[in-house]
Parts: C-alpha cells; structure tokens; sequence
C-alpha cells in the first residue's frame, strides 16, 4: 500500500500566507517561502502554494513568489491559482512547481485539464473541488454544490459529478476542500471525501477543517482520502507534522516516517 501524505497548505494572498475561516476572515501567518522550508525539514511529503485571490482578481499566479517558494522546500511541490492557459502552467513548472491545481479556470474552461494534461502528463495536473454542502431534504442523499473564485461564487455543479467529469478530462489527482469546515477544526467531512473517493481512480487530497491528528486518521480511514491536508494547525503550531504521522503509523496506515515520530 502506497504511503499516506501528509500536505502543508500555503494559502497566499499579496505575497504572504493568511488563514481564516469558511475562506473569509484571513490573518497573517508568515513569508511562504519560510514557512515552505520549515515544513520540508520537519516532514511534509508534498506542499501546496494556492495564490487565493488571482482568480478572483483576474489575473496570473505570483511567479517570483513561487521561485522563492520552490528554492527552499525540496519536497513536491503543486501550485494553484490564476493558471488558465498551458502557457500558463508551463511558467508555473518552469518557476519550480511539479504539479499545478487547476479550479476556477477548469469550470470556466474544463477542456483546459486535457490540454494540460496532454502536454505535461496527468501526473503534473491536479483539479481542486472546493464545495459546499446543500440543503438536505428529509430521505435524500446528501449533495454538495462546487463554489469558485476563492469560494467567492456558487456554481450549478455538483461535486460528486464534476469529480468524474475532470478525472475523464484528463485531472490525475484531485484536491477536495470542504468550505463549511475550512479553518474551523471541526474535522474532515469524510461523507464528501468518501463520495467522491470512493467513486474515482485518481487520487484524492482531503483538506477543510483538520483540528488534530486523530482527524487525519479518519479523514484515510472513513473518508477514503489518499493525502490529508492542514493549514493552521500546522502554521500556528498546534500539531507538528510527526505528531500526525505517528498517529496515522499507530492506526496501521502506512506513512513516510519522521524522525521524531518513531522516536
């Protein structure tokens, strides 16, 4: 069984990282490329840069950023945000990326994943999924709609459904962001990673709503997620890298270690 990644998130905005919560009320929490080499060193498997406000803002990712990002974190590194040509993701990996997350831009134009996935591989594209549960009516299924612009704008998409269309489109992993639990540290919504998890062959990143190490253990165990995904409970020190992978190690999932987790 292939090892369960544990996945810093930069969320950037201006040039810096910020937090906040259900995607508003954000706070400084340091410079990305400082935070991108601490993370390396303590752990992280992978990191993900999101420049969060160029879809809304019109305009391309922050490449010098992403430069200085990519010089100091020698772990994968995926970035998203203000990418909507294979031009685009081209400047993208040139500036340091391995893979770049497509969502606003792939709802606008879902052709775009096949083109990028043709000329840079499916293993380079990523589609993020950011949603949002829907009112549930009384013996119905759950539903969630998929929001865009940074959570700015709703969408007549439903998440399960986009998520196989992107996967057919050409998308070899998907990052999977519940808005109602993003920054409140209520845990995973595991019913939403599981849907579409359990429905795709690609692999999927849970992210949204992370409070501590036994969230990531479920987030694998009843959500089905590939990789799990934090922000402030790593930027603000509350839990350390080693402290999830020890607990994911001691629920039998299998992770790459750390030193201080098998300490």
């Amino acid at each position: 069984m292939l090892a369960r990644r544990v996945i810093p998130c930069l969320d950037v905005d201006k040039g810096r990282v910020v937090k906040g919560t259900n995607f508003v009320n954000l706070t400084d929490e340091g410079d990305p490329a400082e935070l991108a080499e601490r993370y390396a060193s303590e752990g992280a498997d992978e990191i993900v840069f999101l420049d969060i406000t160029a879809a809304h803002e019109r305009r391309g990712t922050m490449l010098e950023v992403v430069r200085r990002t990519a010089s100091r974190a020698f772990v994968p590194l995926t970035v998203g945000g203000g990418v909507r040509s294979v031009q685009e993701m081209h400047d993208v990996l040139r500036a340091g990326a391995d893979k770049v997350s497509f969502n606003t831009a792939a709802v606008a134009e879902p052709e775009l994943l096949t083109a990028c996935a043709d000329r840079f591989g499916s293993q380079a594209v990523v589609c993020a999924i950011d949603a949002r549960r829907l009112p549930q009516a009384e013996g119905a299924a759950q539903t969630w709609e998929v929001v865009t612009h940074g959570g700015r704008r709703a969408t007549d998409l439903d998440a399960v459904s986009w998520a196989l269309r992107v996967v057919e489109l050409g998308a070899g992993e998907l990052l999977v962001t519940s808005m109602d639990r993003d920054g409140t540290r209520s845990g995973f919504d595991t019913d939403l990673l599981a849907a579409i998890a359990s429905r795709v062959r690609v692999p999927v990143i849970a992210s949204g709503g992370a409070s501590g190490p036994e969230d990531f253990v479920t987030a694998v165990r009843d959500g089905k997620a590939d990789a799990v995904l934090a922000a402030s409970i790593f930027h603000r020190r509350m839990h350390s890298i080693a402290s999830v992978k020890a607990a994911m190690a001691a629920a039998g999932l299998p992770v790459r270690p750390v030193e201080e987790a098998v300490a």
